[in-house]
């Protein structure tokens, strides 16, 4: 008996270093970065999603600034040098375009993240003019502003989770901007829903019942069913509406008109993009503000001059969010030192491309990781301060390597609403409250998302 034992042992152990050599050689080809693949089949997912920028950075000093991992379910070369990351994102031609990990592009569908050429062009443009600075500035200003004022109502002596209201904030903005007039009952319901999808995007593509992957790949189908719905009443009615939904089924101009699946894709892109960033952004802005007093005093004397030449109820102009510069630069700041976005995927789709002198195969993952570029000193002095200023002084929003928003052609469509959201939160935050941080909050969690995993509380006064 114990004879079997040890030859079952023994085999396990053969077939298992089989299986390294196997996935070592599966994906082995001359002149590639050097780096670990990791197990077989999961590769190195849990040292990435758990240990993030400390993997990437003992990674580097192994291997370099390119080395190659597998992860998310595909073979990856990670690059986090700033001048090869620059080149990768304006080089699209050269056949390297958006490449998400099948979990992110099976959950959210045909996004503008993932698609490229004539589609990419077709659904940018859609989403310019439905989200873009000339609608921000024509339509969805007075709408931000009118939800701002009255979702920031009536905080003071309250204790509030910061990351729940963001959230929360950033959300019911983009689905009213989408969908309006429609019950609090489907609103509330369509979020958690559309959470529970959000959440799949950034795990293992396994799909089996009870992983993050397959409830993702489960909510979509929820998500879509119920935007059909609204599809489908829509058009049963005569009503009219002056939402973003609207001027997608209204949308004549050949040019950039879409069918009802792609709409259904515009509003999911639409409601995920804008989604995290702007609640992430906002929390950790409000963060920064209160362990930065001197910050803070100087972005209340920016807005309260604003407040000072209006009337009560008189709304924020597009002039008066343009003389918000610093508040712009506390954006970017903390977007720059929270490293919102850690990175962008992008995929090989021709012959074997040659990077920095190394050999990327047809059909892999490259990860633009920008996250080390945000602290580079050479770029940003003193970079783990928090110093707004920089921003102002030395216009770096137009610097080659300010990545935060993407770069080239791939510019985020919606950059400028998402400054507007959380400006004008700002604004209204800043000119009502007074707050500190609570008891008990926890440290924070950098990668693969920024959150509080068990929320930010803060302790709000009037002002």
């Amino acid at each position: 008996m114990l004879t079997v034992f040890y030859y079952a042992l023994a085999l396990t152990f053969c077939a298992f270093f089989a299986l390294l050599k196997w996935n070592s050689l599966r994906y082995s080809r001359k002149g590639m970065p050097p780096g670990s693949l990791g197990w077989p089949f999961v590769g190195e997912t849990l040292k990435f999603l758990t240990q993030g920028p400390d993997f990437m950075k003992e990674s580097r000093s192994r291997y370099g600034n390119l080395f190659k991992t597998h992860a998310l379910g595909c073979p990856i070369v990670v690059s986090m040098d700033p001048d090869v990351n620059r080149y990768i994102l304006l080089n699209e031609a050269k056949g390297l375009v958006p490449g998400y990990p099948d979990s992110m592009r099976k959950i959210l569908g045909t996004n503008i993240a993932e698609v490229h050429g004539a589609i990419h062009k077709r659904i940018r443009g859609s989403l310019l003019s439905l989200i873009g600075p000339i609608a921000v500035k024509d339509r969805l200003l007075p709408e931000v502003d009118e939800f701002m004022r009255s979702y920031l109502d009536n905080w003071g002596g309250k204790v509030i989770d910061l990351q729940e209201k963001t959230v929360e904030m950033a959300f019911f903005i983009s689905m009213k901007a989408v969908v309006e007039n429609e019950p609090n009952s489907f609103v509330e319901s369509f979020k958690a829903t559309f959470d529970s999808m959000a959440l799949g995007t950034i795990s293992l593509p396994i799909k089996i019942p009870g992983t993050q992957y397959y409830r993702g790949l489960k909510a979509r189908e929820k998500v879509v069913t119920m935007l059909r719905e609204l599809l489908a009443k829509r058009r049963a009615s005569s009503a009219t509406h002056d939402d973003i939904l609207d001027h997608l089924m209204r949308n004549e101009d050949g040019k950039h008109k879409l069918d009802d699946e792609e709409i259904i894709e515009q509003i999911i892109t639409i409601l995920y993009s804008g989604y995290e960033t702007v609640s992430t952004t906002t929390m950790m802005a409000i963060k920064y503000l209160c362990d930065n007093p001197s910050v803070l005093q100087a972005i209340r004397d920016e807005h309260f001059a604003i407040q000072q030449k209006k009337m009560p109820e008189e709304r924020i102009s597009w002039d008066d969010y343009k003389n918000m510069s610093l508040t712009r630069a506390v954006i970017l700041e903390t977007m720059r030192l929270a490293s919102v976005v850690a990175g962008v995927m992008r995929r090989t789709t021709t012959n074997d491309i040659e990077l920095n002198g190394f050999i990327i195969p047809k059909g892999w993952r490259v990860y633009v990781y920008t996250r080390e570029t945000n602290f580079d000193p050479f770029i940003y002095e003193e970079p783990f301060t928090f110093n707004p200023w920089r921003w102002v002084k030395k216009d770096l929003e137009s610097h080659n390597h300010n990545m935060l928003f993407g770069a080239g052609g791939r510019v985020c469509p919606g950059k400028e609403w998402g400054m507007l959201k959380i400006s004008l939160f700002l604004h209204y935050f800043v000119t009502r409250y007074r707050w500190e941080e609570a008891e008990g909050n926890k440290q924070l969690m950098k990668f693969p998302r920024v959150l509080a995993p068990e929320g930010l509380h803060i302790r709000i006064t009037n002002y």
